[in-house]
């Protein structure tokens, strides 16, 4: 019925305009222009291009070339490009905010957000995700959505921070879905989106939708009868529930004549009030022609029930469009308000959407409209696919027709660009959107934001002119990091002496960091280079460049098991594409083909798409050309190799297992699962999503596949609704994954006694079901906790014993707290030592160990540890307590601050917090308590000493 609905939409031929292949006038922002008014924009080059999505190739800025002896030591086919060279590496600019000091960002955005207005909440949230977006943990930056969308008053607001949210869990790849299912609350209900107001109390609360109501056939078939009855005949219905008596007035059509109350139809507007009430000839007369004014008898018909009833749901969406026009051109505000709302209703998919997007911009239909970009944005990023979709958001002419409706902001932007950035950085359509952005931009940070990363952007498509200008255009706004970018685009124009320069003053006039000695490293030589890359990874341990330049600066002299050793370092604890890219182009040059095949394979669950060898060479045709020289398994024997690389905490040998087993057997959704576990425990999220929603998309059974949303809908922050996942999946079928996932997310909160058995219980129930011995190791090791935390060390015991005796090696951890606990400090120490000596990955290791020994001892572990794993905040933390127990305070807090330098995390920033209290400087207890509260809003013991210390503050006034 939907379909023939709008059939005879499209019949009416009022379709949009937008059927060319070209946009026009592409004009640039006035902010650029201000920047530098001799300038031409990306748009301006880009005036006759085409919005294709054709790449554009890396390309390589200089040829590798190789000595004679290498080529002796390796195969030309597995080297097509030789071996890497130390001139063509340079760092990446991270397209992100980067404030110079970020723990008073974090500080300043949280004050706003706790003073500013409750209407001014959603934007001071979306600069709190701006900001957020350039750490690691992607659920910080859910977070800060999902506070932007609770305080969201606008229905444009609403709609687009809600199809955010939903784009996060990139639902758009689960098979079967559609982009307007809800995931059960208002904050993404794509219903709630559409109804304007303030309710950010009930933005969690359950909606409408949600709500099943089980109706039995034949109440359906009634329900279709009636409609089609009432369709049938609803003109007639409308006439004849008055007293035609009453009608005093006709309205003519052609040879048709509309008989009207006058004073229902002058009630519709002011104009048809003075018209028949007022001086007019029309106010004296009984028939009125109306032939000239474009409207249908159909629609005059409608436009009269309307003037009586107040409803329109009888009329078919045709006559419903007529109405739509009809009220703009008589300023009937609520015909156009009761029309636009319906309409909007009936916006469903995205064939609706185009079909009435033009009716919505043509008639200023602002529901309408939102519905309409609604299902756009949900259906990101396939949508932007669409010719007159892109030509909408891309073209400064769509922009202008949104703003006419009300539906240009920032925030549209900002997702639209930084979809289009994650397709396709170099694309036309990312420089466009991105030129929108800036457009939009008004606050500070919003131009810094869009400038920068028109900067990115611009350096990718090696336009470095138009980078330097729109790098220089974010400085201008205050984005001091932006100066990089600067830098490197005089460096690619061959200034190398002024970017060395501009580098060096920012050395000199702001506090230093790491990332600004790694830049200047690039303009320099010599020893002058390598003292740069030391000292950048003395205040940034997490740079990957100076291990990558070290690395294979030490290949070039020959030394391949340094090299690897260096690019080891890294790998250890952060884990990325480029890094094991080059130990495998090591490892080949060492014909550890083996070794080389485990990381390219590993390269590839990171990222399907990567293109090795200089973006010359896709990861798939690498592990073609390396699996003849390589060792052959079969499933049986992949299926032990994961044993023992799980057991001994090899996680990317263990990755490249699983790869190798899909390539055998690529639906096996169980094998995604495992993925995606491997994947978490290396911090790699956006991969371990991607691979949980190919699980679930691979899922063979109902309650399979409900097991595999509910891990995604908890890794995204939906709790209850993965426990509603986990009930409906244990109904159909108990299973070990069911109950596990349910048993998961319950322990997530604090726990009480009842709580703590029924989590028990849950997890005994999974015992009982089929699975093999790895995921059973670690419900066992799970289960061990939940023991301990109720006091049942013997049970608790039992527990970790029988995990381990299924190789489940992570479980020594687990006895070693019950020896403590036990006081058996000795048993603690030598269980983890034995840990220590299984794991391939053990900076955790050494680093619960050290809870177990003196001081002296635990000071080396937790060195070693740092070594390891700099990204570990205990070792610091525990360092800086024994500096302040021994009265070294400036000391404890320069441990601290270094740390909190390349990772601000919470625990640090509240123990440097509670350092600072203690030293009577109360300024800068309060400075730390707000930005360790922008990261956690909720967390009691900041927020309680954040308190006593503004108390204090207002005391000394």
């Amino acid at each position: 019925m939907q379909q023939n609905i709008f059939n005879s939409i499209r019949s009416m031929k009022i379709m949009d305009a937008c059927k060319g292949t070209q946009v026009h006038a592409l004009k640039p922002s006035a902010a650029a222009a201000a920047a530098d008014r001799s300038s031409v924009t990306a748009a301006d080059k880009l005036l006759h291009t085409s919005f294709d999505h054709s790449k554009i190739p890396a390309g390589r800025t200089k040829s590798v070339s190789t000595t004679p002896s290498r080529h002796d030591t390796v195969s030309e086919t597995l080297l097509p490009c030789g071996l890497p060279a130390s001139e063509l590496l340079e760092p990446s600019i991270e397209p992100s905010l980067k404030p110079l000091d970020f723990v008073e960002t974090l500080a300043r955005v949280h004050r706003r957000a706790e003073s500013c207005a409750a209407l001014e909440k959603s934007e001071v949230y979306l600069e709190q995700c701006a900001v957020l977006r350039g750490l690691p943990d992607p659920k910080l930056f859910r977070r800060g959505l999902r506070e932007a969308r609770r305080h969201a008053a606008e229905v444009h607001a609403k709609v687009v921070l809600a199809s955010w949210l939903r784009y996060e869990r990139r639902e758009d790849e689960l098979v079967g879905s559609n982009s307007m299912d809800c995931c059960g609350r208002n904050l993404e209900c794509p219903k709630a989106s559409l109804v304007p107001g303030y309710d950010h109390e009930s933005v969690f609360d359950r909606c409408t939708c949600f709500r099943r109501e089980i109706v039995s056939d034949c109440v359906v078939r009634s329900q279709e009868c009636e409609r089609e009855c009432s369709t049938s005949s609803e003109y007639v219905d409308g006439i004849g529930d008055r007293d035609a008596e009453d009608d005093d007035v006709f309205f003519c059509i052609g040879d048709s004549e509309i008989s009207c109350r006058r004073y229902s139809m002058a009630a519709l507007s002011r104009p048809f009030e003075t018209m028949l009430c007022g001086g007019f000839l029309e106010c004296r007369r009984e028939k009125i022609n109306f032939s000239m004014n474009c409207v249908s008898v159909e629609a005059m018909m409608a436009v009269e029930v309307f003037s009586r009833t107040k409803r329109l749901s009888e009329f078919p969406p045709n006559v419903i469009l007529e109405m739509l026009s009809f009220a703009n051109k008589f300023c009937c505000e609520e015909m156009k308000h009761a029309c636009d709302t319906h309409l909007a209703s009936l916006v469903l998919d995205m064939d609706d959407a185009v079909l009435l997007i033009e009716h919505g911009l043509e008639e200023t239909a602002y529901l309408l409209v939102a519905a309409c970009l609604q299902v756009f944005l949900r259906e990101l990023p396939v949508s932007l696919q669409r010719w007159s979709v892109m030509k909408l958001f891309c073209s400064p002419e769509g922009r202008d027709r949104l703003a006419l409706v009300g539906h240009v902001s920032f925030v549209l932007y900002y997702f639209l660009s930084q979809v289009a950035m994650e397709e396709e950085m170099r694309s036309n359509m990312t420089v466009m959107l991105l030129e929108r952005l800036g457009e939009c931009a008004v606050e500070g940070w919003q131009k810094q934001l869009a400038y920068h990363q028109l900067g990115v952007v611009m350096l990718e498509r090696k336009e470095y002119k138009d980078a330097q200008r729109w790098f220089e255009a974010a400085v201008e706004a205050g984005h001091i990091y932006s100066l990089v970018g600067v830098a490197r685009a005089k460096y690619k124009l061959g200034h190398m002496s002024s970017a060395y320069e501009m580098i060096n003053s920012l050395t000199e006039n702001y506090k230093p960091a790491g990332w600004m000695y790694q830049e200047r490293s690039l303009y320099c030589t010599g020893k002058e280079k390598m003292l740069d890359l030391l000292s950048a990874t003395e205040l940034d341990p997490t740079l990957s460049f100076p291990y990558k330049y070290k690395a294979v600066s030490l290949l070039e002299e020959n030394k391949i098991g340094a090299a690897i050793s260096e690019i080891d370092k890294i790998i250890g604890f952060k884990v990325s594409p480029d890094c094991l890219e080059l130990r495998a182009w090591f490892l080949i040059a060492m014909k550890d083909y083996e070794g080389a095949l485990r990381d390219v394979r590993a390269i590839l669950t990171l990222d399907p798409n990567y293109m090795v060898f200089y973006g010359n060479m896709h990861g798939g045709h690498l592990v073609e050309l390396l699996r003849p020289v390589a060792q052959q398994w079969s499933q049986a024997d992949c299926w032990m190799q994961l044993y023992d690389r799980w057991s001994s905490v090899d996680d990317i040998g263990s990755l490249a297992v699983v790869h190798k087993m899909l390539e055998n057997d690529p639906g096996k959704s169980i094998l995604r699962f495992r993925q995606s576990l491997l994947l978490l425990r290396l911090n790699s999220q956006k991969a371990a999503m991607r691979s949980l929603r190919l699980a679930r998309n691979h899922s063979c059974s109902a309650h399979e596949r409900l097991v595999y949303e509910g891990w995604i809908l908890y890794d995204t922050g939906y709790r209850e609704e993965a426990l509603a996942k986990a009930e409906e999946s244990i109904s159909i079928q108990r299973s070990f994954e069911a109950f596990f996932l349910k048993a998961y997310a319950l322990a997530d909160s604090s726990l009480d006694s009842e709580s703590s058995k029924y989590v028990i219980n849950l997890l005994e129930e999974a015992l009982r079901c089929p699975s093999d011995g790895l995921r059973k190791g670690q419900a066992l090791n799970n289960l061990g906790s939940v023991y301990v935390d109720c006091g049942k060390l013997d049970l608790a015991a039992d527990c970790y014993k029988h995990a381990l005796n299924i190789k489940h090696t992570r479980a020594h951890q687990g006895l070693a707290r019950v020896y403590h606990l036990k006081e058996q400090h000795k048993a603690a120490y030598d269980e983890m030592t034995k840990l220590i000596a299984k794991a391939r990955n053990n900076a955790s290791a050494y680093e619960k160990r050290s809870e177990y020994c003196d001081r002296d001892m635990a000071k080396s572990d937790l060195s070693l540890a740092t070594q390891l794993d700099p990204l570990r905040t205990y070792p610091y933390r525990y360092r800086a307590a024994v500096l302040m127990d021994d009265h070294k305070e400036d000391e404890a807090i320069a441990e601290l601050s270094r740390a909190i330098g390349f990772k601000p995390d919470l625990q640090l920033l509240h123990l440097r917090a509670a350092f600072h209290d203690s030293m009577g400087d109360y300024i800068s207890t309060v400075r730390d308590c707000e930005a360790a509260l922008c990261l956690d809003p909720s967390h009691a013991e900041t927020l309680e000493l954040c308190n006593k210390a503004r108390e204090r503050i207002n005391e000394q006034k």
